[in-house]
C-alpha cells in the first residue's frame, strides 16, 4: 500500500499530492529527496531510501515536473514502475495545453483535480499485478534431457564419447599439440596390443591405466637420463645468514619510550640543521593562507575549432541545402530523446573512466545527465554533444561542493571559545600520506597563530614515531618560541611502540601543557620545563591536537574495529580520511568499506562516521583527477585539503572548476 504520491515543480511548487495511509506527511522523505538526490545531481539512480520509507521518482524535464511516490521499504510493490509512468502519461496529456499556454502562471494558478484518474490508474496498476500468472517450471518432456535416449547414454570399449572428442578438438593447448603428433605411434602399438589380445586374456581397464602410466614414466627417465649434465663438485652453501645492519638492535625495549624521562627530551632530540628554503617552498606566498588549486584550460580554443570546421564544409558540400540542414540541426525546435543522448554518453563514460573516475560513478553520472536532459527542448544554435556536456560539467562541479562545507579554522576559534581543543583524527589505508599532511596541515595551523599537538597513535609501523619526531623538530625551527613569545607552538606526544592507539589518544588529548609545580618535561622538542600532572589539555592552551593512525587495510576486520573504538572512544570534532589520487575503482571500495566499519563496529546511536577527505598526490596525475568525483560521489562529504608537494606550503583547497575543466580536458 501507497504512504504518499505527489506531483511538485522544480521550483518547490507542489500540484498535487495523494496520502495513502495516516502518518507522518510527505514533506520530510521528498525534501530528504531533493536536497541529497536532485540538488546533488545523483539522479542516476531512480529510488532513494529515507528512514522506513522508499520512495521512487521520474523526471519531466519538459514541463519541470517531478512525479514522486513513497512506500514502506519492508514491501515489495511490484506494480510501483507501472503506476508512476501511467500517472506521468496522464497527468501530462491532461495538462499539457494549460502548461503550454499559460507557463509559470499556470502553475500557480491552475487547479489540478487529478483524484479521480490516480485512483483509476492504481487500481489498474493493481489489477495488473495480480493477472501476471507466476512463472512455472518446465515438465520432463520440455527438457531437452527427455530428448536423450538410453542407447546414445551407453559407452561401448575403445569408443570415445562424442562430447569429449569435440571438447578435445576445440582446445588448443600444447597438450593437445603433442598428442596430436605422437598419434601414429600411439595407433600402431595399440594394433600390436590388439594382435597380442587374442593369445592372451583381456586386460581390466585399472591394468591398462596402469601399464600406460608405467610406460609413460620409463620413456621419460631415459630421456632424463640421456640430458643430464654432470654436476659442478663446487656446492654453494645452504641457508642464509642473517644480515647484521651497522645501526641495528634487537632489543626491543630501545622502542619503548613510554619513559617520561626520555620522552620528549632536548638531549634525545637534538635540533635538526636543514635548509628552510627547501621545506617552505614558494618565498612569495602569503603565510597562512591556503591557496585554491590552479588549472590552466584550453577547452575555450577548442571549442572554437570544433565549431568552426563542421561550419565551412556544410556550406560547400550542399550550398543552400546544406546551409539549411545545418540550420534544421542546430535551431532548438526538438526535444531530446534517449537514442539521441546514447552515442553521446557513451563517449562520456568512456572518457570519465580515462580520468580514473571509478566505472560505477561514471555509469551512474551518465544515466543521472540522462535523466535531467531527456525530453527537454534544445537551446537555440546548440548542438546534442555541447548540451549533453554541459550538462555533465553542472552535474559535477555540483558533485565536488557538498552540502556542509567545512571550515577548519572557524571551528578551532569556535572551540577556543569553549576552553577546549580542537581535534581532528586521520585515518586511511597504508602508504597514502598521513603523517607526511598531517605535518603540513599542523604548518598551515601555526601559520594561523594556533598551538598544535600532534599525537604519535601509529604504534605498528616501524619509524613511525621517528618521522612525526622529525617534522616535530622541523617545524620548530621554522616556528622557534622566540618567535611567538616563548610558547611552543608544535609538541610531539608519544608512548613508543605496541601500545593501544585509544588509550594514546585519549592521554594526549587530556595531556598537560606547560604549567607551574610537578615535575616532567613537554613532549615532543622542546625545553624542559614544570609541567602539571594529568592537567587537562583544555585548560592549558593547546588549540588543535592531531592524531595520527596507522594505516589499514579496509577489509582488515580486526584493525577496522581498533579505529572504531579509537574514534568511540574520543568523539574527535573532525574524522579525515586520507586518500590519494592515484586511485580509481579502489577509492569507492575504501571509503564504502571504511564507512561500513566505523558504523558496524560502534556502540553508539548515531554512530560517526568520516567527515571530510584529505586528497593526497595530487601532483603526480597531470589531469586524471577523476579520484576526486569517485570519493566525493561516494560519501557527498567535502575535499577538505589537497596535498600538491613534497614542502609543508604544498596543501591546497579544493577548487572544483579548476578540477571539472582538468577532466573535461580531451
Amino acid at each position: 500500500m501507497l504512504d504518499f504520491f505527489t506531483i511538485f515543480s522544480k521550483g518547490g511548487l507542489v500540484l498535487w499530492c495523494f496520502q495513502g495511509v495516516r502518518g507522518p506527511a510527505a514533506t520530510a522523505p521528498v525534501n530528504a529527496l531533493i536536497r541529497s538526490v536532485l540538488l546533488q545531481e545523483r539522479g542516476g539512480n531512480n529510488s532513494f531510501t529515507h528512514e522506513a520509507l522508499t520512495l521512487k521518482y521520474k523526471l519531466d524535464n519538459q514541463f519541470e515536473l517531478v512525479f514522486v511516490v513513497g512506500f514502506q521499504k519492508i514491501l515489495t510493490l511490484t506494480y510501483v514502475d507501472k503506476l508512476i509512468d501511467d500517472v506521468h502519461k496522464e497527468f501530462r496529456d491532461k495538462y499539457r495545453n494549460e502548461f503550454q499556454q499559460k507557463g509559470a502562471l499556470g502553475l500557480l494558478n491552475g487547479t489540478f483535480d487529478f483524484k479521480d484518474d490516480f485512483m483509476r490508474l492504481l487500481r489498474d496498476a493493481e489489477e495488473s499485478s495480480k493477472v501476471r500468472a507466476p512463472t512455472v517450471m518446465k515438465t520432463f518432456e520440455q527438457s531437452l534431457k527427455s530428448q536423450k535416449t538410453v542407447k546414445c547414454m551407453i559407452e561401448t570399449r575403445g569408443e570415445k564419447p562424442k562430447e569429449k572428442v569435440k571438447n578435445k578438438k576445440n582446445k588448443g593447448s600444447k597438450k593437445d599439440g603433442t598428442e596430436a603428433v605422437a598419434a601414429p605411434s600411439k595407433a600402431s602399438v595399440g594394433d600390436k596390443q590388439l594382435s597380442a589380445a587374442g593369445e592372451k586374456e583381456e586386460l581390466t581397464k585399472d591394468e591398462i591405466l596402469q601399464k600406460n602410466r608405467e610406460e609413460f614414466f620409463r620413456r621419460h627417465m631415459k630421456a632424463g637420463e640421456k640430458s643430464r649434465s654432470p654436476k659442478p663438485d663446487a656446492q654453494k652453501e645452504k641457508g642464509k645468514k642473517p644480515r647484521v645492519w651497522d645501526l641495528g638492535n634487537s632489543n626491543a625495549k630501545v622502542l619503548d619510550y613510554s619513559n617520561s624521562a626520555t620522552n620528549g627530551s632536548a638531549e634525545t632530540c637534538p635540533v635538526e640543521e636543514f635548509d628552510p628554503d627547501m621545506a617552505l617552498g614558494d618565498k612569495n606566498r602569503e603565510p597562512g593562507r591556503l591557496y585554491d588549486l590552479e588549472y590552466e584550460s584550453d577547452d575555450e580554443a577548442e571549442e572554437e575549432k570544433v565549431v568552426q570546421n563542421p561550419s565551412k564544409p556544410s556550406v560547400k558540400k550542399g550550398g543552400l541545402g546544406g546551409m539549411f540542414g545545418m540550420l534544421k540541426g542546430l535551431v532548438g525546435s526538438k526535444s531530446l530523446t534517449r537514442g539521441d543522448m546514447d552515442p553521446v554518453l557513451e563517449k562520456m563514460k568512456d572518457h570519465l573512466i580515462a580520468k580514473n573516475v571509478a566505472a560505477e560513478i561514471a555509469v551512474q553520472l551518465c544515466e543521472s545527465v540522462a535523466k535531467k536532459l531527456e525530453g527537454k527542448v534544445m537551446g537555440t544554435f546548440t548542438t546534442v554533444t555541447s548540451t549533453v556536456k554541459q550538462a555533465l560539467q553542472e552535474a559535477l562541479v555540483q558533485i565536488l561542493q557538498p552540502q556542509r562545507r567545512v571550515d577548519v579554522l572557524r571551528d578551532v576559534m569556535d572551540a577556543q571559545r569553549h576552553r577546549r581543543p580542537y581535534v581532528i583524527t586521520f585515518c586511511g589505508v597504508n602508504g597514502v600520506g598521513k603523517s607526511t599532511n598531517l605535518a603540513k596541515i599542523s604548518f598551515w595551523l601555526i601559520e594561523n597563530g594556533f598551538s598544535v599537538l600532534i599525537a604519535a597513535c601509529d604504534t605498528f609501523r616501524a619509524g613511525a614515531v621517528e618521522q612525526l619526531r622529525t617534522h616535530t623538530r622541523r617545524l620548530n625551527a621554522l616556528h622557534p618560541p622566540e618567535s611567538h613569545g616563548g610558547r611552543t607552538m608544535v609538541q610531539l606526544y608519544e608512548k613508543g611502540y605496541g601500545k593501544d592507539a585509544a588509550g594514546i589518544a585519549m592521554e594526549a588529548i587530556s595531556y598537560g601543557m606547560c604549567g607551574a609545580g610537578g615535575g616532567g618535561c613537554c613532549p615532543g622538542h622542546c625545553r624542559p620545563l614544570r609541567c602539571l600532572p594529568a592537567a587537562p589539555a583544555r585548560n592549558q592552551g593547546f588549540d588543535v591536537v592531531l592524531v595520527d593512525t596507522a594505516g589499514r587495510m579496509q577489509d582488515n576486520a580486526p584493525l577496522m574495529t581498533a579505529l572504531a573504538k579509537l574514534i568511540a572512544v574520543n568523539a574527535p570534532d573532525l574524522v579525515l580520511f586520507v586518500g590519494e589520487a592515484l586511485v580509481g575503482n579502489e577509492a569507492v571500495d575504501q571509503l564504502v568499506k571504511f564507512n561500513k566499519a566505523l558504523a558496524d563496529h560502534s556502540m553508539a546511536q548515531t554512530p560517526r562516521l568520516i567527515d571530510g577527505i584529505v586528497l593526497t598526490k595530487f601532483d603526480t596525475i597531470d589531469d586524471k583527477v577523476g579520484a576526486a568525483i569517485s570519493m566525493t560521489y561516494i560519501t557527498s562529504k567535502p575535499i577538505v585539503f589537497v596535498g600538491t608537494g613534497q614542502t609543508y606550503c604544498d596543501l591546497r583547497s579544493l577548487n572544483a572548476k579548476a578540477v571539472v575543466a582538468a577532466l573535461m580536458k580531451a
